[in-house]
Formats: structure tokens, sequence, C-alpha cells
């Protein structure tokens, strides 16, 4: 009987591999697994907000905020479609390992809102698929993708709300072991839920009335079922994250835009080790007296700030120059922070941008600050196409 366990082991080898570079916080303390499966959710979607070190839940005027804060989007005027491409993980040297995500949004006044589509793609690339004699049985690709839609609109004159539900597909190996039936795909569907606050009016002592350059953004992300690949009882939790973000603009003129940014990302999911029986000398034997395990939501909301606690939180920061009237092109520069317990990633981002009449495009570059890193260099290339809304206010 043909086995395809070395099939399904490249798979789940590539799958790590991403997982540790992708969401570092989730896989890097879990000692087997990681702590939530389908880390392709967690991939920056969009130019823009990766040029500023991957800071996005304060800003609302494109259509990748859908991913970064769907609150952001009750904010949003006309059409948008985005559309951005980055081959991921470029240190290894892999022409099939590519990112793509594509998103629509349309404001109506006859919605009173803004409804919002997007799918991500994540290509892992191609794999060999071997019997127990290592003969070669052909090729396969794994793939994982998601489908997401979405409706904001305003509660009060300078607050959105947005809701998103998305249904997501993991293909890691879509091959079933011959006289076994089971296949290395999984599927479930999530939710989120995100809130945007931009005041016309800000009266600070000694300061004044900043008027409306501040905002502030909460999302919650990927609330949903676990993801189950094999057995129901190995199910494994998605990768469900709480973003507060803060934006302020420094310089508001005809000319000249200046906006700072800042997001505050913590991951909400709870994994408890594995615990072994101990010898008489405290070394582990081979019975397990307890299986690791997963708090389900809404708990785990709640107990995952019992391990790590605000050392898991991550914290990404940029800036933004805009010149022209209307906005013409754009500079940008961040900065991403994680602390060495989880996962201790840190890196800066660049970035720029073109606006001409209905058209937009954006690219960013990742500078990883070590040698060698599987994100150093890594590109994103974002087409924004824009119209039938008004002309933003500078």
């Amino acid at each position: 009987m043909i086995q395809m366990k070395y099939a399904k082991l490249s798979a789940l080898i590539m799958f790590a591999i991403l997982a540790a570079f992708i969401a570092q916080p989730a896989y890097g303390q879990s000692g087997g697994g990681g702590e939530s499966a389908v880390p392709f959710l967690l991939i920056a979607p969009n130019a823009r907000a990766d040029g500023m070190g991957e800071a996005g839940a304060a800003l609302s005027d494109d259509g990748s905020a859908s991913y970064w804060n769907p609150g952001g989007l009750a904010f949003s005027k006309g059409q948008e479609i985005s559309i951005t491409h980055s081959n991921w993980l470029p240190q290894f040297h892999l022409s099939d390992l590519f990112y793509e995500y594509f998103a629509y949004t349309q404001n109506s006044e006859d919605w009173g809102g803004t409804v919002s589509g997007s799918i991500i793609y994540l290509n892992l690339g191609s794999f060999e698929r071997r019997d127990d004699q290592n003969n070669n049985l052909g090729t396969f690709k794994a793939y994982e993708f998601a489908v997401t839609g979405g409706y904001s609109t305003k509660v009060t004159t300078d607050l959105g709300l947005g809701l998103n539900i998305r249904f997501i597909y993991s293909a890691l190996d879509p091959n079933p072991s011959q006289g076994q039936g089971i296949k290395g795909v999984g599927s479930t569907v999530s939710f989120d839920i995100g809130t945007l606050w931009k005041p016309s009016s800000i009266v600070l002592p000694l300061v004044g009335d900043i008027e409306d350059r501040f905002s502030a953004g909460m999302n919650l992300s990927n609330l949903g079922p676990k993801i189950t690949y094999i057995q129901k009882s190995q199910a494994d939790p998605l990768p469900t994250n709480l973003r507060l973000g803060l934006g302020f603009k420094i310089v508001k003129s005809e000319f000249n835009n200046l906006e700072a940014v800042v997001d505050f990302s913590r991951m909400l999911v709870r994994r408890y080790p594995q615990v072994m029986e101990m010898d008489s000398t405290g070394a582990p034997t081979s019975k397990v007296i307890k299986s690791s395990y997963v708090d389900d939501l809404p708990k785990s909301l709640f107990s995952a700030w019992g391990s790590g606690g605000l050392k898991k939180v991550t914290v990404a920061g940029g800036l933004e120059y805009w010149y022209g009237k209307p906005k013409l092109f754009a500079l940008r520069w961040g900065y991403f922070y994680e602390h060495p317990d989880y996962g201790n990633r840190k890196f800066m981002t660049f970035g720029a941008g073109l606006r001409y009449d209905i058209y937009g495009f954006d690219f960013s570059y990742l500078s990883a600050l070590e040698e060698n890193h599987p994100l150093s260099e890594t590109l994103r290339f974002t087409l924004l196409i824009s119209w039938g809304g008004e002309e933003q206010e500078e």
C-alpha cells in the first residue's frame, strides 16, 4: 500500500517555515505545531501600510481597510479596486512562493454605508509525492486562500463600525493517502469587527483645537471555529488577533502633509503544552499525563493574556509624507518590533506612492535588522483604481 507521508511531510515543513516568519508570536513558543493555523491571514496585504512598518488600523482611505480595520471603510467614498502582489520569503529564491491580494469597495447612500469584498491567495509551491520506496509519483501544489465580504457604516458622524465574514480554505496536501482517504485540507469561517473614531474636533489643554488631525481604530479579527485537517480532536485555532491603532497628522497644509501612525497588535490564542510524567531524577518519561490543548473562543480572548502578557504585543509604527494638491506622490518609513522572547522580529520598511487621476501605485521594501533573514528584501506592489468619490480633504 502506497503511503503519501513524504508529500505530507514536505507540505507541513513548508507550512512550519512560513509560520515561523509570518506570525512568529504564534509559533515560536508552543514547542509543537504552533499556536494557530492559517498564518497567511496575518500577512500585510498592501504596500502602503507595509511601508509604514505594517501599521494600518487608524488609516481609512483605501480598500485595504477591510483587512486592517473594516470600520474605516465607513468613511470611504465612491468605489475602489486594490491589487497587491508579493514574492514571499525572497531569501528562499522560490519563484512559486507568492502572495496575492484583491479588494473591492463601494460606498452607497442607498445602502447607508460601504460594502467590501476581498480575496487573499498564498501559493506555497510544488512538492513531490513519493511512496515508501522513495519512488517519484508526481507533484502537487499546496496553497491557501480566503474570501471575505464586509459591510461598514457610520454609527455617528465621527465613528465608523465594520463587520467582515470570511471563508478560509487551506490545502497543504490535496491528495488523499491511499487506503486512508485523508487529505491535508481544511476549511472554516471567521468574523472580524472593527471600529474607527475620526473626531472632527478635539480641544486639548494648552494646545487648543487640533481639529480633524487625530484618529483611533480597533480591529478584532479571525473570530471563528477551529480548522480541522485530519482529526477533529487535533483541530487548530485561527489566528485571532486584536489590533489597536492611532494616527496623527503632524503637518496638514495645501501641498504638504505628514502623518504618523502606530499599531499595537496581540494574538489572542492560548495553547497549553503537553505534560509528561517525570522519573526519580526529574527527567521526563514517555508517559503523557496531560495532552496539549487550546482554549476555545470566547475564553481564549481573556486566557491568552495569561501567557506572555504584554510581552506578546507587537509594535508597528511609521510616517507618511504626501506632496501635491491633489496628492501626487508619497514617501514612507516604518519600524516593526517584537519582544525577543516571543519571535524577536525587528525590521524597517520603506515605501513610496504615486497618484494620478483615478490611478494609484504603491511599493514597499522590507529591510530585516539581521543577515539572511527570510523576510529581508521583501517587495510589495499595489495598484489602486478609485472612481466616483469626492476628492479627500487635505
